[in-house]
C-alpha cells in the first residue's frame, strides 16, 4: 500500500523537525512535481532546501511561491534570505522591501 501525499508530507515534516532537512527535501521533491500548486508542500520544500544549504533550489521554490501568490510576504522574505546567503544582497533588497511593505514596515 502506497503512502498518501499527506502521509509523505507528514513524514518529511518530521525529518525536518528532527534536523534532517535534506531527507525532508528528498521526500518532498517528487511530490512537488506531482502537485506543483500545493503551497504548503512547496513552503516546506523551500525551507528544507534552505536549511540543507541547497540555496539555488530554495530560491527556485520561493520564486515559484511568489509566482503562485505575489502577496505572500513570507515567500518574499524567504527569497531575500536565500539570495543573501548567496551574497546577492542587491537582488535580496528588492524582496526585503516588498516584504516590509506587505508586513507593515517590518524588515524581518
Amino acid at each position: 500500500m502506497s503512502e498518501t501525499t499527506y502521509e509523505t508530507y507528514a513524514r518529511a515534516q518530521l525529518w525536518f523537525e528532527l534536523g534532517d532537512p535534506a531527507a525532508a527535501a528528498r521526500l518532498l521533491a517528487p511530490l512537488a512535481e506531482e502537485e506543483p500548486y500545493n503551497r504548503s508542500l512547496l513552503e516546506l520544500l523551500g525551507r528544507s532546501y534552505f536549511h540543507a544549504a541547497q540555496l539555488r533550489k530554495a530560491e527556485d521554490v520561493f520564486r515559484l511561491l511568489i509566482d503562485l501568490d505575489p502577496a505572500d510576504d513570507w515567500a518574499h522574505i524567504a527569497l531575500a534570505r536565500a539570495l543573501e546567503r548567496q551574497s546577492r544582497d542587491d537582488e535580496a533588497n528588492r524582496y526585503r522591501r516588498l516584504h516590509s511593505a506587505m508586513a507593515g514596515g517590518s524588515l524581518d
